[in-house]
């Protein structure tokens, strides 16, 4: 289990992830039915 949570660290830290993360922000109507809750999860 550590090993995968390092490895899930790692992913979320890649560039793809941050354009993805401002890409979302500028689509608010996606919020609207998220299925997962981040701040919750």
């Amino acid at each position: 289990m550590p090993h995968f949570t390092e490895l899930r660290k790692e992913a979320a830290n890649h560039p793809v992830e941050k354009v993805g993360e401002r890409l979302r922000a500028m689509m608010p109507w996606l919020a609207q039915n998220r299925l997962v809750d981040k701040s919750k999860n």
